[in-house]
């Protein structure tokens, strides 16, 4: 739902339309919404989901979900059903999505310019059929924006009890930043008086819980270090001084959000798309790192805490540059939701 909210809502209320939303998650929050144009059901998983994608009757049906008719999840054999792809990371996509995973889409809701040229190389490279590509922009970044100008309203965007607190969010793997230094990196930051919030990925607190264990036993005790398994509370999020990660998707919300500075610690770059090469473009997480914050050595972590002071002499300029770069990097910057709708209303020949 942080990538769908802000379109089903533009949809359901701004448009007045009805949509089904389907979900494989039994407590699925959305299954008791009392929004009367959503009708939400719960398909299950295996079987029963695969039998009712493969017979589903819509004109068109709206996923984040690559690799579309490639494995269990197959295109409506019972029915001409337009498929739309939602990006759920900005990221791009020729790195972070399989070959071959938006094949079988029709339309790509794209985040930024950097998408239509992935796309359109990637087709010109396979010899792909040409697909209908949309200067949509990213929900949850627009989410994202409403919440700081809703917290700051409130006159919350500055809370003192989570002053000078610092988030670390990696990705996962065995290169990830907790398992190359985080003890050194926690440790350093708490020795300088920092708060520390660390939020593993999901997949992190899976594989690798020794090292969870680890973490707790050793910081636990500090009032200083905070843990999160979920979503980073909106306060902790907007109203800290600094996020460090080293690939996760959320390093690019950040920055484009709150305007500050990411700090990058620089593992091997997990490979998703062993043929990502096939297509000559440079990723953008790969090219926009140094551009909005700081890329580090593991093994110069303890540098890190005067890192972080120096980035509040100059936070203007930071600011300044990070939101001109969010301009030439998405579409549609609160209203993407709009663009995603009206399209949809056009393609379904649906009328309010």
């Amino acid at each position: 739902m942080n990538h769908f909210r802000t379109l089903i809502r533009e949809l359901t209320e701004g448009l007045n339309l009805q949509i089904c939303l389907v979900t494989s998650v039994r407590d699925d929050p959305m299954l008791s919404s009392t929004n009367k144009n959503i009708l939400s059901f719960y398909i299950g998983d295996g079987s029963a989901r695969t039998k009712f994608f493969l017979t589903a009757r819509a004109r068109t049906i709206v996923m984040d979900m690559p690799d579309l008719d490639r494995y269990y999840i197959k295109r409506s054999r019972a029915f001409p059903v337009h498929y739309i792809y939602l990006f759920h990371s900005m990221f791009s996509m020729h790195s972070y999505l399989r070959k071959g995973s938006l094949d079988h889409y029709d339309t790509i809701f794209c985040v930024g310019p950097h998408h239509v040229d992935e796309i359109r190389a990637t087709e010109q490279v396979y010899k792909l059929k040409p697909k209908t590509l949309i200067n949509y922009g990213y929900g949850r970044l627009d989410m994202l924006l409403e919440e700081k100008e809703l917290l700051e309203t409130k006159g919350r965007s500055a809370d003192p009890a989570i002053e000078d607190l610092i988030l670390i969010t990696p990705s996962y793997g065995s290169d990830n930043l907790l398992e190359r230094c985080g003890h050194d990196l926690i440790d350093s930051l708490l020795g300088s008086q920092f708060k520390v919030l660390v939020r593993p990925h999901f997949k992190t607190l899976k594989d690798s819980a020794k090292l969870i264990r680890s973490l707790k036993g050793q910081f636990g005790k500090n009032p200083d270090f905070l843990f999160h398994d979920g979503v980073i509370p909106a306060p902790y999020f907007h109203s800290s001084r600094c996020l460090i990660s080293d690939w996760s998707g959320i390093s690019m919300e950040y920055a484009f959000t709150v305007g500050r500075s990411v700090i990058y610690i620089d593992v091997p770059k997990k490979v998703l798309n062993p043929h990502a090469s096939d297509v000559a473009l440079t990723p953008i997480e790969v090219s926009i790192r140094d551009r909005i914050g700081h890329v580090v050595q593991p093994a110069d972590v303890t540098t890190i805490p005067d890192i972080v002071r120096g980035l509040s002499t100059n936070r203007e300029q930071i600011d300044t540059r990070i939101r001109e770069i969010r301009r030439k990097t998405v579409f549609n910057i609160g209203t993407s939701q709009t663009i995603g709708a009206e399209y949809i209303q056009r393609l379904v020949g649906a009328r309010t």
